[in-house]
């Protein structure tokens, strides 16, 4: 069998190498040794070549309307996501977590409650860690705990990606620059249930599971209670499912403090790259507070979600706002008659200036909306960067932060 990989990233490595080790054709062959036929990977760019190809395994990173991807159409080539030729390859369990805000955290949960019960288990998928390198595991674990995007099921079909138990957790306005509209983005996420042989819902029936924990929160509770279900599909008990939250460890960027600085508290929330995720921010940097306490620095390079959707969570909990990045403009007009706004260009600037403006109580909250990749390499960077400029103006001696009144 000859195959083309389209995108030479994490994603395209795992599925290049799946697919020089296995019959593609045989579904659930075990990864070997054996070479099968010619199978090239695309990057950059590439030209699609001339010859005789059997399939193509796409990286999410590369749209339906990639020129490779039209092509292979056109030649009548069969395009799969790498997800799927993981699926196919995987001969473990699977239970999968989808949605528009949280995926991440409540994989990592599942993941960990799993192997804390003496179950093995990855967290993969979109998450980090393809499924295709999942399979190419020896052995492979009992368990894959799946993150799974939309730009990954634009070429998974169902009948080949059949978890367990699977899950949706919210849908909200993301990812509309690649999908076009919020009917096509929704309908991308419904279809990762088709091939599930049971779907999960948020239900309160674990409130004394979450108590305490990290999604012990209105914000997070319904994530957790999804989280719970799916430990409970997988055969979790109600003890194993309670410690898994009791020593849960929140992930990088995700509402983490990075310092608490004359009574102003400075808060990463990076990875909260829709404004859908900057909603969520704001609900939780506020709290219960009557008054809006929160100095939020946003802006970056837009999705195509609209900005009116925020304005509600801006009026309650929004002392002022300091834009960044490409669409800092956009947001300045969208939102200028809600809530004061300064356009201050870079992350650093608006660092500084939220420091100058905070009063003791409040709360400077990095939750951007949108993509980082106009100044920054990934979110991790723009968090690492903004916990950096913080911790360097919090001791350099500038103006002491004022009080309240």
């Amino acid at each position: 069998m000859n195959a083309l990989v389209f995108g030479a990233g994490k994603s395209g490595a795992a599925a290049a190498e799946l697919l020089r080790r296995v019959d593609f054709g045989r579904a659930g062959a075990r990864p070997s040794r054996a070479g099968q036929g010619e199978v090239r990977v695309l990057d950059g760019g590439d030209a699609y070549p001339d010859g005789t190809w059997d399939l193509a395994v796409t990286s999410p990173g590369v749209p339906l309307t990639h020129p490779w991807q039209v092509a292979a159409r056109a030649a009548g080539v069969p395009v799969i996501s790498e997800l799927e030729l993981g699926a196919r390859h995987f001969a473990g369990k699977m239970l999968a977590v989808t949605g528009s805000k949280g995926k991440s955290s409540v994989v990592k949960l599942v993941a960990d409650g799993l192997n804390a019960a003496g179950v093995t288990a990855v967290a993969c998928g979109n998450y980090g860690t393809p499924l295709c390198e999942v399979a190419l595991m020896e052995p492979q674990p009992a368990w894959a705990v799946v993150e799974v995007s939309s730009f990954q099921m634009e070429t998974t079909h169902p009948e080949h990606f059949r978890p367990v138990a699977a899950a949706i957790l919210n849908l909200q306005e993301d990812h509309l620059d690649r999908h076009g509209s919020v009917e096509a983005y929704h309908a991308l996420k419904r279809k990762m249930l088709e091939g599930a042989a049971r779907a999960v819902a948020a239900a309160r029936a674990w409130d004394d599971c979450l108590a305490g924990s990290y999604f012990d929160n209105d914000v997070l509770r319904p994530n957790g209670e999804v989280a719970a279900a799916l430990m409970d599909a997988a055969g979790l008990p109600r003890d194993a499912i309670a410690r898994a939250f009791a020593t849960f460890v929140p992930l990088a960027h995700r509402m983490q403090k990075v310092a608490d600085i004359k009574g102003v508290s400075y808060i990463d929330d990076s990875k909260a790259t829709s404004l859908a995720a900057l909603a969520a921010g704001v609900r939780m940097a506020q709290g219960a507070r009557s008054e809006p306490s929160v100095r939020l620095i946003a802006g970056g390079l837009a999705k195509g979600d609209s900005p009116n959707s925020v304005i509600p969570y801006l009026r309650s909990g929004v002392k002022k706002v300091y834009l960044i990045g490409r669409c800092a403009d956009q947001l300045f007009d969208a939102w200028r008659e809600t809530v004061p706004c300064e356009v201050c260009g870079t992350l650093d600037r608006a660092v500084e200036r939220s420091r100058r403006d905070a009063c003791e109580g409040e709360t400077v909250l990095l939750s951007p909306g949108t993509a980082s990749f106009d100044q920054f390499n990934s979110y991790g960077a723009r968090g690492d960067a903004f916990a950096s400029f913080v911790r360097s103006k919090g001791t350099c001696g500038e103006a002491e932060t004022k009080k309240r009144g």
